[in-house]
């Protein structure tokens, strides 16, 4: 699905998440870890959102929700039940990776970099 991942753990670094960047390369992406919730504001462009649950023992993890291409500026999701993190993905990603990409499917997207603070 992506082969660069960049993780944001701090307040900081989630807080300012994709804002103000240059879009996404396809293969790139972004974790927020220990978020539920996204915005759009200061977006450039749209982005779909895997939200996930907490790794399990084999480092996979369960699908809590699917968003698909939020728009700049409107795209806001204020609370995913479950989610300990989302990956920000290029818009159409997750659509281009079919129906294996569903609430209750694991994932194993394992971050590349630190980036984002």
């Amino acid at each position: 699905m992506t082969e660069r991942v960049a993780r944001a753990e701090t307040f900081l670094g989630r807080l300012r998440g994709l804002m103000f960047r240059r879009p996404l390369e396809e293969g790139e992406g972004l974790f927020l870890a220990g978020t539920n919730g996204v915005h759009m504001l200061f977006m450039r462009f749209a982005i779909d959102c895997l939200f996930v649950a907490r790794p399990a023992a084999d480092g996979s993890q369960r699908i809590v929700g699917v968003r698909h291409q939020l728009p700049p500026w409107r795209g806001v999701v204020w609370w995913v039940r479950g989610a300990s993190g989302v990956y920000e993905l290029p818009a159409g990603t997750l659509a281009r990776h079919g129906p294996g990409v569903a609430v209750g499917e694991e994932v194993r997207l394992e971050p590349a970099s630190a980036g984002g603070g």
